[in-house]
């Protein structure tokens, strides 16, 4: 910690005295300080002429191979710069090795220069066809296999994405992995995609299409930022669904803590596509899509047994994203449990309805009275062996003006709710479930559940019965805490 510490501090220091900022990288601050015992921080030039690469393959370049930190002037822009961290004090101030990792550096950018000048060579519409030399999957064939069943996917997913233009859609989709058969990528792994828009950009593709293919794989993780251009997310979503779901069609699903085709991360980037872009994507219907492709036989119970699956795969993992921002885990269960909904906007938009509810006293005490009655109903019916949320309310037997009130104003916001979810105005819904409050108190307060008369006890027990049924067309209120 105390040498992290030296490095990032003198590392800044010497930046800030070439009028220049450390370029961040926590990653390769804690490697350094693993690789040396003596920190010493010096400071080297790039030589001029690679500037005109990359900035990015610069860096990796700088980062993969010797462990350089680069600098960026007050543009941003990346300097001509590097740092490097020592381990010994030299009796020259260090100027013998700075030249010595400057003619390293040298050597190591005249390859990167090697692989941007020989890789712009070829357009990326025509290495396409090489993909059909890399295995994406021994079960699922080649990468070239890959990106036809993702340009088909992405047709289906495109129609749902307000502003893409389908042809771009589509041809981002086709030249998306075009880049890992350059040698620039092949050296550098992490930098697919990021190359990927520079040769598209070179061969004069769109510039919609050169950033959907920068962004296809995004985002990695949580922290990674979110595509928000229509082109990309249709591309980038149409490439995680079918991975998604053919992993899945082969049995290559996640088990425990073990992830090896990272499909959780696949999942979870998905759903940040959807909802933070406000997408109405009907899984089932984008899977079964998916589905038909064919790239490897489906399980028993066919396309749908896989889509059962992934619903509620992808029910977790919009639970994780909801709960990370805070929201309540037995809100989220209370929803999922009664919505049967593949539409994940609407299933976030019963979220936040019924939090907003529950927020409030209205809320709370329905709540409290929705317990009430299913707690009575629930131990009467074990008392009689009866399920009494399968009879109906018989008019005839509310003899009190309560019962009476009650069962009328259950019938209005039995109406209303539904009218409300149907134009998916779930706020309207819980308002229209805070009217049913004075008609429940008043009942209490009133009736007696337990009436020596059978068939008024029967028909009373209906009744509460009635008010979970009501309830429980939004959410599963049993579910909720607290």
């Amino acid at each position: 910690e105390a040498r992290q510490q030296r490095i990032e501090t003198d590392a800044r220091a010497l930046a800030e005295g070439a009028g220049l900022t450390l370029h961040p990288d926590p990653g390769l601050l804690a490697e350094n300080a693993g690789l040396v015992e003596w920190p010493v921080v010096l400071m080297g030039r790039i030589d001029d002429t690679f500037m005109d690469l990359p900035p990015e393959a610069l860096v990796t370049s700088m980062r993969e191979h010797q462990k350089f930190f680069a600098c960026t002037d007050a543009d941003g822009n990346l300097a001509p710069r590097f740092i490097v961290v020592a381990n010994t004090q030299a009796a020259d101030n260090g100027r013998a090795i700075i030249e010595g990792n400057e003619r390293v550096l040298r050597a190591r950018l005249e390859d990167a220069r090697f692989f941007w000048d020989n890789d712009r060579r070829t357009p990326l519409a025509d290495r396409v066809p090489r993909l059909a030399e890399r295995v994406f999957h021994a079960s699922l064939g080649s990468e070239l296999d890959k990106v036809e069943r993702v340009r088909a996917l992405a047709a289906t997913v495109a129609a749902h994405v307000p502003g893409a233009d389908a042809g771009a859609v589509d041809r981002a989709a086709l030249l998306a992995r075009a880049d890992l058969t350059t040698g620039m990528v092949d050296e550098f792994p992490e930098l697919q995609g990021v190359m990927g828009r520079y040769y598209a950009h070179n061969d004069g593709e769109p510039a919609a299409v050169a950033e959907a293919i920068a962004e296809y794989y995004a985002p990695l993780g949580p922290s990674d930022s979110c595509p928000s251009a229509p082109v990309s997310v249709a591309a980038s979503l149409a490439d995680k669904l079918d991975t998604i779901f053919w992993f899945f069609a082969i049995g290559e699903k996640p088990t425990g803590s073990k992830d090896p085709f990272a499909l959780r991360r696949a999942a979870l980037g998905a759903v940040r596509l959807i909802v933070e872009n406000n997408l109405r994507l009907p899984l089932a219907a984008a899977f079964r899509h998916a589905g038909g492709m064919g790239a490897a036989a489906l399980p028993q119970g066919g396309a749908q047994a896989v889509i059962d699956e992934l619903l509620a795969f992808f029910a977790d993992r919009l639970k994780v994203a909801l709960r990370e921002q805070g929201v309540r885990h037995d809100l989220i269960a209370a929803v999922f449990a009664r919505s049967g909904d593949d539409d994940l906007v609407r299933l976030l938009a019963r979220v936040n309805a019924l939090s907003a509810f529950l927020d409030s006293d209205d809320g709370v005490n329905l709540l409290t009275a929705y317990r009430r009655a299913a707690n009575i109903v629930r131990i009467e019916n074990r008392k009689d062996g009866l399920d009494q949320r399968a009879a109906s309310v018989e008019t005839a037997a509310l003899v009190d003006r309560e019962e009476q009130d009650l069962f009328d104003r259950l019938c209005r916001v039995e109406t209303a709710c539904a009218t409300a979810i149907d134009n998916e105005a779930f706020g309207d819904a819980m308002a229209e479930l805070a009217r049913l409050r004075p008609a429940v108190d008043a009942f209490f307060d009133h009736v007696t559940v337990n009436a020596e008369d059978p068939r008024l006890r029967a028909n009373r027990l209906s009744l509460l019965a009635r008010i979970g049924s009501a309830m429980e067309g939004i959410a599963d209120f049993s579910r909720i805490e607290g």
